[in-house]
């Protein structure tokens, strides 16, 4: 499928979440006969502006109308064991990702990003280095994808010459078909959705890997040579684009990385096609909601994009040196009574917690729970026995934390997300730090994990000094 195929033919959309209602709208603009089906409710005001645009809209089911089609564009929360999903894969109908409808319209050049942790901060940062590079070339830089912004809500307005930075799950790059990203990023893949895969991680890494399965000569593979999976998937063997390794060692050798990003000595050095640079210095930029060894990983995969891009150096190390974060990624909240309160909502899984843990110094009072995702918390006991003094667990799993982590730190289950704030100030000495990073998903008590670091951030400033 292509942009200058897409009209006149007949498309159904299945989901009315953001995507699926960006891709709709999308697809309509451009000639399609679009019907956007939704299994749930859609309200009156929803339905007319959808309509306004030119979509078909119907709810509470899919129609025979939304199988009888060309093509189809499923929504990324769709599980593919779906009936509809299953009904028009049995009619050998042709599914898309949302991600992948709107590829075929972007005039831009395509900076995709992946990885179970640090994909969003990776991406931030990028966009933030890029879209500083390209106000001086007078182009645009594009934040869109899993960040939050639909990929096809913004294509249409970008122009050649600009940059889109493309966050991906798993979920979006599943029926992706033709889409190529100039430069691709794997951060790293550990354990996590895996009931959406059977339990496989080799069914989640594939799913993963998509990213870079069209890109050929001229295009760059950016991935984490300290990940074992991608290291032995990538490391070796032939592929057609280019691979820049990331690490935080320096080749064993001895010599010089023929291409990658590495950690010499508390700088982020660059090395290509026999010679090296060294481009920034991490203590010019670790600090507050920026700190930590998973942060230089994602320091190093935006150094090595920006290389990549074409990016100055001087620009570089600029906008490592003013980047903040991401809101809910280890976001500090404030200080109170001599105690720093940290905001680490966007940690929905183990990996993502021990991240957190391993960033914090001194002594710990821990706040996690939420919805489990199957999770194993075996390999944060040694970080939880050695940091954290009370681990307070809420939500859905909180008698499943007090369980997993029994004899390893003093536990106590709290009701709410707010009676767990008050029992963290009650227990918090001087130099602590109370660490709000769930592991666990959010809609147990929450829509999103924005919406639940929102309510913890909200519970902690409305303490008393």
């Amino acid at each position: 499928m292509t942009g200058q195929s897409v009209s006149g033919a007949r498309v159904s959309v299945i989901g009315a979440g953001k995507s699926g209602v960006a891709a709709a709208i999308l697809l309509a603009g451009r000639g399609a006969s679009v019907l956007l089906s939704e299994l749930g409710s859609l309200g009156e005001d929803e339905i007319e502006r959808l309509r306004q645009c030119g979509v078909g809209v119907e709810s509470g089911g899919h129609s025979e109308r939304a199988l009888d089609v060309d093509f189809s564009v499923v929504s990324p929360g769709i599980p593919p064991s779906a009936s509809a999903v299953k009904a028009l894969e049995e009619r050998g109908i042709q599914l898309y990702s949302e991600i992948e409808a709107a590829s075929w319209f972007c005039r831009a050049r395509i900076v995709g990003i992946t990885g179970t942790d640090g994909k969003t901060t990776t991406a931030t940062l990028v966009h933030d280095i890029a879209a500083a590079e390209g106000s001086l070339r007078g182009n645009r830089t594009w934040g869109v994808g899993n960040i939050g912004v639909p990929f096809s809500a913004m294509v249409g307005e970008m122009e050649e010459g600009d940059t889109a930075v493309v966050e991906l799950s798993s979920y979006q790059l599943e029926r992706c078909v033709t889409f190529r990203p100039d430069v691709s990023v794997l951060t790293n893949i550990t354990p996590d959705h895996l009931g959406r895969y059977d339990g496989s991680m080799e069914r989640y890494a594939a799913a993963k890997f998509r990213i870079c399965m069209n890109q050929k000569e001229g295009d760059t593979l950016i991935y984490n040579a300290d990940d074992s999976l991608l290291e032995e998937h990538f490391g070796g063997g032939a592929f057609p684009f280019r691979r820049v390794p990331f690490s935080l060692e320096e080749p064993p050798s001895g010599g010089v990385m023929h291409n990658g990003v590495f950690l010499r000595d508390g700088e982020i050095v660059v090395a290509r096609d026999g010679g090296e640079r060294r481009v920034a210095r991490t203590d010019g930029f670790l600090k507050n909601s920026f700190r930590g060894r998973h942060n230089i990983y994602n320091a190093l995969a935006a150094v090595a994009v920006s290389e990549a891009l074409g990016i100055g150096d001087g620009v570089v190390r600029d906008g490592l040196g003013a980047f903040q974060g991401v809101r809910h990624r280890q976001q500090f909240v404030r200080r109170l009574g001599g105690a720093d309160w940290i905001n680490d909502s966007k940690a929905t899984n183990v990996n993502a917690m021990r991240q957190a843990l391993e960033a914090v110094e001194g002594k710990i009072v821990l706040i996690a729970g939420g919805r489990d995702k199957g999770n194993d918390y075996r390999p944060v006991l040694p970080l939880v026995a050695e940091k954290v003094e009370l681990l307070l667990s809420i939500g859905e799993s909180r008698a499943l934390l007090a369980e997993a982590f029994k004899g390893v730190a003093r536990i106590q289950e709290a009701a709410s997300l707010e009676g767990a704030v008050s029992l963290a100030r009650a227990a918090a000495g001087e130099g602590w730090t109370v660490l709000f990073s769930p592991g666990c998903a959010s809609f147990d008590m929450f829509r999103n994990f924005e919406e639940r670091g929102d309510y913890f951030m909200q519970c902690v400033n409305s303490l008393e000094e």
